[in-house]
């Protein structure tokens, strides 16, 4: 049993803005796996944080704890037109995630904000919240323990499963129900029609795919994702998610492209490859503890 002083020692990590941001991110990860009242008092602390990458992981982790006491502060963020919008925009697929239907006016309301990544995300969650009241007692289930901002297509084959993730016609919740099928599918020939969805659609789109790809950490989307992390034509919010995906492959092809974007001049791309590296040294076998679920739940632990 953790205890109340354990559990302070690791908040005041996470809110340190002087420790090292691996650790921070390690501490964060943490919190979320013990839960309760305590850890999401700590965690809502860091939304005052400078880091863009870390409070759309704060964002992030208090979704994927699905536990309603964390509903203010997510819509306190949401609401908050000084954040970054990839902050923004975890803020609102974390109150999906959560799935209470309290949350459905606020997320109507900012499914017409003008910042299209916050836009489309509560459009999203919107709809992930009503097929949860039409489908109660169909829990998503898969190899994967995230919880995922549209359940997967009930469709099996490959290429038609690509046809409708490429297909930019189809509401973007039905591309994302394509998109998390592909992956539950998984193989090589998933990977690489995921892989192409990494040149289409909007930004949001791109960034989840990358994640997607992340959580199946397979080699032979290396190359695509390397291309699009290389890309400074691309938006911050895909780049940072190509590189922690790299991270979470951790092959020696991963490894030139985050140390060669550690130093990149978009903050979030140079902490995404420095977390990154340090999570390829874990998967690697390195010395570095890392709590169960610290890369972004992308292995089926």
């Amino acid at each position: 049993m953790v205890t109340e002083k354990e559990i302070e020692q690791i908040g005041r990590t996470l809110v340190d803005a002087g420790q090292p941001l691996k650790a921070r991110f390690r501490a964060l990860f943490t919190l979320r796996n013990l839960g309760g009242a305590a850890a999401i008092e700590w965690i809502s602390r860091g939304f005052g944080d400078d880091s863009a990458l870390l409070k759309h992981e704060l964002a992030y982790c208090l979704g994927q704890m699905q536990d309603e006491r964390a509903i203010p502060v997510l819509i306190e963020v949401l609401r908050d037109a000084s954040q970054e919008p990839m902050v923004r925009h975890e803020a609102g697929e974390a109150l999906g995630a959560i799935g209470n239907p309290k949350v459905l006016d606020v997320l109507k309301q900012y499914s017409e904000d003008p910042v299209v990544e916050v836009a489309e995300t509560c459009q999203l969650a919107l709809k992930r919240l009503e097929w949860l009241q039409e489908h109660p007692a169909e829990a998503s289930s898969g190899p994967y323990s995230s919880v995922d901002p549209a359940p997967p297509s009930e469709e099996a084959d490959v290429e038609r499963l690509r046809q409708a993730l490429l297909d930019d016609s189809r509401p973007l919740f039905e591309r994302y129900r394509a998109m998390f099928a592909l992956r539950n599918v998984g193989g090589e020939s998933a990977v690489l029609a995921l892989a192409d969805g990494l040149r289409c659609g909007s930004a949001l789109f791109r960034h989840e795919v990358a994640y997607v790809l992340g959580q199946m950490q397979h080699e032979a989307s290396v190359p695509q994702l390397t291309a699009s992390l290389e890309n400074g034509a691309e938006s911050p919010m895909v780049r940072h998610e190509c590189a922690e995906a790299l991270g979470s492959i951790a092959r020696a092809s991963c490894l030139s492209a985050l140390q060669a974007h550690a130093q990149d001049k978009e903050r979030v791309v140079r902490e995404s490859c420095e977390v990154a590296l340090d999570i390829y040294d874990y998967e690697n076998g390195g010395d570095f503890q890392y709590p169960d679920g610290l890369s972004k739940l992308k292995s089926s632990d």
